[in-house]
């Protein structure tokens, strides 16, 4: 099997230009493609590791990806998606957070002499002279057809800025200079940038009479169509400062059964032959499937030995007598202390494991909460200082959140 239909059976291709030109460049080799990382945050998250992966296949296959940073347009920020505007940044912390994705991507892509690139759009497009742009480019844009584009529906019910409205120009001159200066011939892309992808396609064909390419790639959506990436505490990041590994670990352990296999299709690199002797998986058989899953994307995106330890962690909750070394920590101060004491609510607040005193009183009083085992139910309920001495307590949350509490 190629490349290509590879792909297809993963189930990652959503919307071509031109199959068979496609099909034929990515199968010999001969695409240069690039995909678009704005620097909203310091650090990528789950939402990008779809497109990560998918570089790392088509470069395995021999072709040349350009990860094209947006120094330039993550001045402006991208509409798609959202019903209200993106905070503005500036270039110090746009330079910071472009810097902290080079350092992830490498991970997945080999940016080796000739192999790959990084590129940064600030290179053109902080230097245009409005009106030479406008001369250039504007003609070439139909306020029509882009008022019909699905990126900008959501936020015209709201005001679409004209500050956004000119987003999709401005990733449309993108691909036009890659062609130009590196002669990339393929973007890539979510789904949701298709309007986009195709602005720069239809450029090249005006101003060059040249013909390039689009594909986008299938958004990851659980079975109620959400999009995955996100926990109650805010996004799944591959940064560990931010989503700890055994954290990382946790969340695809905890993917629903009807997504389990979509997410080895679609995010692993397992042979697809493995991966459908799962279809007939049942009931544990599926917690199996989970394992295998966080285990391989923890692996990809922090090495095979914070998924070991992860999965030591994780498997430490449910086996009696196990080993707690690898379990996620946190560590008690003295402060925390009154008359060397520390109350059930106070335990749950500073560890994380809720997020106000509230919620935390509503978990005990629910029965959701728990102390090496034995359920607490009462809200005014204390440990010593002592209990925490040594290797320390697991205190659990639910079925699926716990740390183990230790003093400093």
């Amino acid at each position: 099997m190629q490349i290509y239909e590879e792909l297809v059976a993963r189930g990652l291709i959503a919307q071509v230009t031109n199959e068979e030109e496609i099909k034929k460049m990515v199968n010999e080799g001969k695409a240069v493609f690039y995909i678009g990382f704005d620097p909203t945050a310091d650090s990528l998250h789950v939402g990008h590791f779809m497109a990560l992966c998918l570089m790392k296949r088509l470069q395995m296959a021999g072709n040349k990806p350009i990860a094209l940073i947006g120094g330039g347009t993550g001045m402006i920020g991208d509409p798609s998606g959202r019903s209200d505007m993106r905070t503005m940044m500036t270039p110090e912390i746009i330079q910071h957070n472009c810097d902290c994705f080079k350092k992830q991507m490498s991970r997945f892509i080999d940016f080796s002499e000739g192999k790959a690139m990084m590129v940064n759009n600030a290179e053109w497009l902080m230097g245009l002279n409005y009106i030479e742009f406008l001369r250039e480019v504007g003609p070439h844009f139909s306020v029509n057809n882009m008022l019909r584009a699905e990126c900008y529906k959501q936020r015209m019910e709201k005001g679409l800025s004209f500050l956004e409205f000119n987003y999709m120009i401005m990733q449309s001159y993108d691909f036009y200079e890659l062609f130009k200066r590196y002669g990339c011939n393929m973007q890539f892309g979510g789904d949701d940038q298709w309007s986009n992808m195709l602005g720069g396609t239809e450029l090249i064909r005006r101003k060059l009479g040249k013909d390039a390419h689009a594909m986008t790639i299938t958004l990851l959506l659980n079975s109620e169509g959400k999009k995955m990436g996100k926990t109650q505490s805010g996004a799944v990041w591959l940064d560990p400062e931010k989503t700890s590994p055994f954290d990382f670990y946790q969340y695809w352990r905890n993917v629903g059964d009807s997504d389990v296999l979509k997410c080895l299709r679609m995010l692993t690199f397992l042979p697809l032959e493995q991966i459908d002797e799962m279809d007939q998986w049942e009931g544990s058989q599926l917690n199996q499937a989970k394992e295998i899953l966080a285990f391989e994307l923890t692996k990809l995106v922090h090495g095979e030995e914070e998924a070991a330890k992860a999965q030591e962690g994780a498997r430490a909750l449910f086996a009696a007598g196990a080993s707690t070394e690898n379990m996620p920590t946190f560590e008690l101060s003295e402060e925390d202390f009154t008359d060397g004491t520390i109350d059930i609510l106070s335990i749950l607040n500073k560890s994380g494991l809720a997020a106000s005193r509230s919620e935390a009183r509503r978990n005990v009083e629910q029965g959701g909460v728990s102390v090496d085992g034995n359920p607490v139910k009462d809200i005014k309920a204390v440990f010593s200082r002592e209990q925490f001495a040594g290797d320390g307590v697991v205190v659990k949350r639910g079925k699926k959140n716990f740390k183990k509490i230790i003093l400093k």
